[in-house]
């Protein structure tokens, strides 16, 4: 640990030796952390390590046991979340709260109605509207009821709360949960922007890449007690992290790596889902799935992934298409019918989904259970032997069956509920998030037990935001935009980069579609958005003028070596370098978003009878069609101005 010098100006929070105790619970034990302006500083450790307690007392919504407390140079003691909103420190919660039958302006500026005076709503719109476009979303939410919006723009809305406060302390409990990295992009945008206004925030989250993105330095608390504060990210590795957090090395956090298989047939699907359709985001989705085989449904929020899973369990009118269960006809009613068909299910909000927390553990795992069964009488002393069994596969104590529901850690619930279909047997599990708001720890024992699901030959279909752990566990992949099924890979093809831009709604492609429109017509040839991985072109998109057979297209991923453009992915072409192959001219340019990561290639192909000299203005030409469509977030990565003064002198 490296304690920081009372005198460090640029200081603004310092808690030492932080105790709560919950009756006879000790949930902090001896916690310290300091805030400084203008970073970013991570809070993280396992579920139930005190994270979310001690972010509370910083914003005042809990009071400490003991320790010390000194927000900007004054030892403070804050009776109540009023009090830390006003002396600037705003948190947005992991369990958003929004009022959901206010509106988007009314849940924004919730603080302004607890203040005397005059409710100015002009000025509250006007702020409200300021800090939505901050975070690059449209002011028209404003109007909206804030209950039917989806999980991740409550989230977004939490987000806009602080901004609309002007906080000098802003904490970020679990805010990417349900986000794709789309989302979790436009976030890191808005962290640096506020970083940039000198505004000091904290980030607690599960996600390790996450943290090692966007932090500047790492506080973790295991059990109630800081292990290691005040360590800059530069200085660690995943693998810190982890042995910090878990007390113990994790090698594979997904317990083994999807194998390449085959999809399976029409004929030995378990569930066969065909043109399914359910307004208003579910347009038009087909995929299959077999016996012990683990598909994923991937898309940014909003492709009509939960949706797709809720239409299959009867939680939402099916309007289109069809659906066989081992080859019958199946219409998706009710959730009782779909329990009594084999089907489970994991919604991605366990409070408003799948917990009833009056109840203990035992009552709210036996739920489905006694939704299957048609006895009047309940049966709970009969499954002890099968909840012990299976509450030491999932690493719980057994003597937790009698608790409060809510007494238990958000991994922990999670584990509850996935056992609550486990004890029924299911042939087909639908998870929608499995993992949200879930530590390392915790998810790499929930890894092993859908693996384990799998193997004993349920069907096993996988909602997530999170693209790594897409496909790290699914055999598959569907792509999901604009609730449309868009492609069909095997997961061991793709990585978070591909599956990204495949992912990409098709509202937003159309801005590229319109760029390669422009190239196309310029050079009377075929303009495509790519991305090469591993030896494999992956095309986003493509304008041919004339047709060139070159090999490759939207829906199709072939080795670079079976397409037209051999030469053009050569390890020795250049950006920007014209090469011939056989009959056809091409050329390609990087292209990077506005943090410098890669957004795939853009590319240019003539027939080789054609004057080549406007592929030598390949970087300028893109570079202006970029500009003329307003696409501000990609660039081409090398100069262009510099790139054709370099050509011109050759």
């Amino acid at each position: 640990m490296h304690p920081i010098p009372a005198d460090d100006s640029s200081v603004i929070a310092t808690l030492g030796d932080v105790t709560k105790r919950f009756g006879a619970v000790n949930a902090l034990s001896g916690c310290s952390v300091s805030l400084r302006r203008a970073e970013v500083h991570a809070l993280i450790g396992a579920n139930g390590a005190g994270k979310s307690t001690l972010s509370r007392i910083i914003a005042g919504h809990i009071p400490r046991t003991s320790g010390t407390y000194r927000f900007k140079g004054e030892a403070v003691d804050f009776a109540s979340p009023r009090e830390g909103l006003t002396a600037g420190i705003s948190i947005v919660m992991q369990e958003t709260s929004i009022a959901p039958d206010l509106s988007v302006l009314e849940n924004i500026a919730l603080a302004e109605f607890g203040t005397r005076g005059r409710t100015r709503w002009n000025r509250m719109r006007e702020k409200a509207a300021n800090a939505l476009v901050d975070i690059e979303q449209s002011p028209d939410l404003l109007h909206l009821r804030a209950g039917d919006l989806s999980i991740a723009q409550r989230q977004m809305i939490e987000i806009c709360k602080a901004l609309y406060n002007d906080s000098d302390v802003i904490i970020f409990d679990e805010p990417t949960a349900s986000f794709s990295p789309l989302e979790v992009e436009q976030l890191f945008a808005v962290m640096r922007l506020l970083r940039e206004r000198g505004k000091s925030l904290v980030f607690v989250s599960h996600r390790l890449e996450e943290i090692l993105e966007i932090t500047d330095r790492i506080t973790v608390i295991r059990d109630g007690r800081t292990v290691a504060t005040d360590i800059a990210t530069s200085s660690i590795t995943t693998r810190d992290l982890v042995r910090w957090m878990v007390g113990r090395d994790i090698e594979n956090v997904y317990e083994s790596a999807p194998q390449p298989q085959a999809s399976a047939s029409r004929e030995h699907a378990v569930l066969d889902v065909r043109h399914l359709a359910s307004a208003p985001l579910l347009r038009d989705l087909s995929f299959s799935v077999g016996r012990g085989e683990i598909v994923g449904l991937a898309g940014l929020v909003g492709a009509g992934r939960s949706e797709a899973l809720e239409s299959l369990f009867g939680l939402r009118k099916m309007q289109g298409g069809e659906v066989l269960l081992d080859g019958k006809p199946y219409r998706p009613e009710t959730p009782i019918k779909a329990i009594r068909a084999g089907m489970g299910f994991i919604g991605e909000d366990r409070r408003r989904q799948g917990l009833v927390p009056d109840l203990s553990v035992q009552e709210n795992l036996l739920l489905a259970r006694l939704g299957r069964r048609r006895a009047w009488f309940t049966d709970y002393g009969t499954q002890t032997s099968a909840i012990d069994a299976l509450f030491k596969d999932l690493d719980m104590p057994v003597h937790v069956r009698d608790v409060p529901m809510l007494s238990l850690s958000g991994g922990q619930q999670q584990k509850v509920l996935l056992a609550r279909w486990l004890m029924l047997s299911p042939s087909i599990l639908l998870l929608d998030e499995p993992t949200r708001g879930v530590d390392i720890g915790a998810r790499s024992t929930l890894y092993r037990i859908i693996r384990k699901v799998a193997a004993s030959g349920v069907a096993v279909v996988v909602v997530s935001s999170d693209f790594e752990e897409a496909l790290g566990l699914c055999d598959r992949i569907v792509v999901m935009s604009d609730g449309v099924s868009v492609a069909e890979v095997p997961s061991h093809m793709l990585d978070p980069a591909i599956l990204t831009m495949l992912s990409m709604p098709r509202s937003s492609a159309r801005q590229m579609k319109a760029v390669l429109d422009d190239i196309a017509r310029e050079i009377e040839g075929a303009a495509f958005w790519v991305q090469i991985e591993r030896g494999r072109v992956f095309c986003l998109d493509l304008v041919e003028r004339h047709a060139m057979q070159l090999g490759f297209a939207p829906t199709h991923f072939p080795m670079v070596e079976q397409t037209a453009l051999r030469a053009l992915w050569s390890a020795d072409t250049q950006d920007g370098q014209v090469v011939e192959d056989g009959a056809v001219r091409a050329v390609k340019l990087r292209l990077v978003n506005a943090s410098g990561h890669a957004f795939g290639e853009i590319g240019m192909s003539i027939p080789s009878n054609i004057d080549a000299a406007p592929l030598s203005r390949a970087a300028r030409i893109v570079a202006d069609a970029l500009a003329r469509h307003a696409i501000t977030h990609i660039r081409v990565a090398i100069d262009t101005y510099q790139h054709e003064e370099t050509l011109n002198e050759r």
